[in-house]
């Protein structure tokens, strides 16, 4: 039966983008990606009505006011606890994804932005500012598995001359719920004190939509193969996939990676960290991983307001002027997403991690001498932006691609599991001490991460290859000599004796 359906094949290698393709990597994101992107903005413009919820509150239920540095770390924590929810989904990502598969996890997960949306939605009326924080860090639990599993899911599926292109269309809808959350935000729309509930659960929509029509979609053709032994089943999500391409060649090169495994289980996390044949695939991960987070990009968006008004924006135009950088988010992103495939994956890291830091040190400049020339707050604006725009262009997006393409697919979802947890972690510590990393250093505090900027440009330059139109199992190999591996013990490790099946992975 397998033999059949490879055979209907028109003898075109499926390398076309197809409607079925880019529907599901639309709604994959639609769903996931793009609530982490309004979660992550949501809370920058009500923060004033959410701290004097906080404020009256404790005065009802403990009789005590609190002063504005107590507010001011409750706020933190409402918005950190969003990165703790998402480090604890990352550490679930191994189980979920090899037991239920991609999309099944995806499926699953949407009952925790249900959970968190009605928690933090009915927060004012029931008075409680324990739910606000509980729905932050439910949702933060949900954003912390869908982003991993979402570009996996999409790099698995992919064809390996799409892989980059798709494996953005994540970071363009992270943007694009940046975006949504400013305009929503706006004092006209959504941005008054009674309304704000309401804009953080508006959440429960989007996941709606997913949860009614990704069941319908296929699982990952890899995870079916090498992870089910279900050559059917591959065979047709690969036809689903690609309903003119020839699979012959997608089926060959998954059961080659197959034969290199030295166990078709996935491993854990552990046995990812000690073993020495992925060792600079995993450093390259960590570095990724933590310098995205570290390079300043979340301080701008969880404050952005408080940037802009310490650069002397009036109050009445800021949240115009935010809105604005949310537009250039998205269209950098779709910049990313369209030139991947054109220019590679290292130009995208190390030019936006270059601009990156050196916008960060324009803002430390613009803000010393803001007092001597007038027009350096707009400097300042503008590196903002400019920070924004580095980083949706390649570091938004490519770490998570990265990381899909330079293990194999029982190396993945601890790698996975690796780089969220990093990434949440880094995500937690610039969120909670920027205030007061800001308080105490004052403009300074960018030149950390200007130095962290190019320090991951650097990295990048010298130490990680090209990764454009190669098999997984082609990757492994540009890594063989950094790890001090021989090419026969990536090819040969725990050998599935296939002479005892035919040419499909199914028994004679």
């Amino acid at each position: 039966m397998a033999d059949e359906i490879l055979r209907e094949s028109d003898g075109k290698q499926g390398t076309h983008l197809t409607k079925s393709l880019l529907a599901v990597a639309f709604l994959a994101s639609f769903g996931s990606s793009m609530l982490y992107g309004f979660n992550l903005a949501v809370v920058n413009s009500p923060a004033q009505y959410i701290k004097n919820f906080y404020n009256e509150t404790l005065t009802e239920s403990y009789n005590w006011i609190p002063d504005e540095r107590h507010l001011t770390i409750l706020y933190s924590v409402t918005v950190s606890i969003f990165a703790i929810g998402g480090m604890t989904g990352a550490l679930l990502v191994g189980k979920l994804v090899t037991k239920f598969g991609r999309k099944g996890t995806l499926v699953r997960a949407t009952v925790l932005v249900f959970i968190g949306g009605a928690l933090m939605g009915f927060s004012r009326s029931c008075r409680m500012p324990a739910m606000v924080i509980l729905g932050r860090f439910i949702t933060g639990v949900h954003s912390g598995i869908c982003l991993s599993v979402v570009p996996m899911y999409l790099g698995e599926i992919a064809p390996k001359s799409l892989r980059g292109f798709l494996g953005l269309v994540p970071s363009i809808h992270i943007c694009l719920g940046v975006f949504i959350a400013q305009v929503l935000g706006l004092h006209e729309l959504l941005g008054k004190e009674e309304y704000w509930p309401l804009l953080l659960s508006l959440i429960v929509f989007p996941t709606m939509i997913q949860l009614m029509l990704l069941p319908w979609f296929p699982e990952s053709p890899r995870y079916l193969l090498i992870e089910k032994g279900n050559i059917h089943a591959t065979i047709e999500a690969l036809k689903w996939y690609r309903p003119k391409g020839n699979i012959q060649a997608e089926v060959d090169e998954m059961q080659e990676e197959q034969r290199s495994l030295s166990s078709i289980h996935t491993i854990s996390v552990w046995g990812l960290l000690r073993d020495r044949c992925v060792r600079w695939q995993v450093i390259t991960i960590m570095v990724l991983n933590i310098g995205m987070q570290l390079s300043g990009i979340d301080a701008i968006w969880f404050y952005t307001n408080d940037i802009f008004r310490d650069a002397g924006i009036p109050d009445l135009n800021i949240q115009y002027v935010t809105v604005g950088t949310g537009a250039i988010e998205v269209i950098s992103g779709m910049l990313g997403c369209f030139t991947i495939e054109r220019v590679g994956r290292r130009p995208l890291i190390i030019g936006g991690f270059l601009f990156m830091g050196i916008c960060c040190a324009g803002i430390t400049l613009s803000v010393l001498f803001q007092a001597q020339v007038a027009y350096m707050r707009y400097i300042s604006v503008g590196c903002v932006v400019g920070i924004i725009a580095g980083f949706c262009i390649g570091p938004a997006g490519v770490p998570f691609l990265i990381t899909a393409e330079l293990f194999k697919q029982s190396h993945r979802p601890a790698a996975y599991t690796v780089a969220g947890v990093l990434n949440w972690m880094s995500n937690f510590t610039i969120g909670f001490i920027f205030p007061f990393l800001e308080m105490t250093m004052g403009p300074y505090c960018y030149l950390i991460f200007c130095t962290i900027c190019l320090g991951v440009a650097l990295y990048t330059i010298f130490v990680i290859p090209e990764t454009k139109n190669k098999t997984f199992m082609e990757i492994s190999q540009m890594f063989a000599e950094k790890n001090n591996i021989l090419e026969e013990e990536l090819t040969s490790n725990g050998y599935l004796k296939m002479a005892e099946m035919n040419g499909y992975g199914t028994h004679s």
